[in-house]
């Protein structure tokens, strides 16, 4: 039997608009010339968010747009980032934050034919366990030092990324032989939400590290091996990325204005009518609402959309708000399940 567990955020759970359009980069000082060239390097950050691209090795006009990096800029501070490291001693990074314009963004985006990944990001559960040869951890705390360079890359990527958190005695209320096994099917997430366990172990000078990502019923595993357990990490929470990117992502040529009406059912109440017009407010390829028709019980919506119909179809079977009993009728809106906690 599974324990609930709570979980550490690394920041916020939602990926907000201006997160997503701020980009970091370091630099060696505050000096104007550092900012000219570090403001090209948010950007790119600004635009690897966005696409879920992690290079842009084929879009050879990127570098190009990077330069209109100054004349977009709506902000920027500095933050001095400190990080601990493994031998416990501490480290620090001067980081340029710049704020970009969100239309001149999303118009060089589209300009360059990158891909958009949604928005609507739920976010990872990463849980870690060591095996030291002599026993197996889950969350070692000599080992808590890689948590923060994880985040970071998480943030970075603009992935939303949780720790579980130990009870009051330590314990995590999961068999460490689950973890070892790569069960992320078997591990407590909310709908939507994916999971990564890192399995690592010392084999002579280098530290293999199996990687099992679980989401929306996908499971997929890979190994890798560096002699620095933070760079085989860090790699790993990369790809991971990737992988969620791409399961999640709009093609650039799928990108574009369209119209969809929608039919939904169950809707019998003011409370039933405000609870799905914000709904479907809120889903990422969504950009206007309108009431085309009303009746007892029905509401029929007319929807401006920034992407194929089909990416709005993925959204509803997946949002948990309506589902649609028959594969060509209306959409049914749910009842609220009442909350037990």
């Amino acid at each position: 039997m599974l324990l609930a567990l709570n979980f550490l955020p690394a920041g916020a759970a939602d990926i907000h608009a201006q997160e997503l359009y701020s980009g970091e980069a370091p630099v060696a000082d505050q000096s104007t010339g550092e900012r000219r060239r570090a403001l090209p390097l948010a950007l790119e950050q600004v635009l690897q968010k966005l696409s879920g691209l992690r290079y842009f090795d084929d879009y050879p006009l990127i570098g190009p747009a990077l330069d209109r990096a100054p004349s977009i800029l709506l902000s920027y501070y500095y933050r001095n980032l400190e990080y601990p490291l493994a031998d416990g001693s501490q480290a620090s990074e001067l980081r340029l934050v710049a704020r970009f314009s969100k239309p001149e963004v999303d118009e060089m985006a589209r300009a360059l034919q990158l891909p958009l990944w949604q928005p609507d990001r739920p976010p990872l559960t990463l849980w870690m366990i060591v095996d030291s040869g002599f026993d197996r951890r889950i969350m070692p705390v000599e080992y808590a030092y890689l948590q923060p360079p994880l985040d970071d890359v998480a943030q970075r990527r603009g992935l939303p990324l949780r720790w579980p958190r130990p009870g009051p005695e330590g314990e995590f209320g999961v068999d460490p032989q689950l973890l070892w096994g790569g069960y992320t099917e078997d591990l407590p997430t909310a709908p939507r939400e994916g999971v990564m366990i890192a399995a690592a172990r010392r084999e002579g000078l280098e530290w293999s590290v199996r990687i099992n990502l679980g989401y929306e019923g996908r499971n997929q595993a890979w190994r890798l091996h560096d002699i620095d357990l933070q760079a085989a990490l860090t790699e790993g929470l990369q790809q991971a990325v990737d992988q969620l990117a791409a399961l999640d992502t709009i093609a650039a040529a799928d990108i574009g204005s369209w119209s969809q009406e929608l039919v939904v059912s169950g809707v019998d109440s003011p409370e039933d009518y405000l609870r799905c017009l914000n709904y479907l407010q809120r889903i990422s390829v969504v950009d206007d609402v309108a009431v085309v028709a009303a009746r007892p019980g029905m509401v029929t919506f007319r929807l401006g959309l920034s992407a194929l119909p089909d990416y709005l179809e993925k959204s509803l079977a997946s949002g948990g708000v309506l589902q649609r009993p028959e594969p060509d009728g209306s959409w049914e809106l749910l009842p609220v399940v009442p909350d037990d906690g």
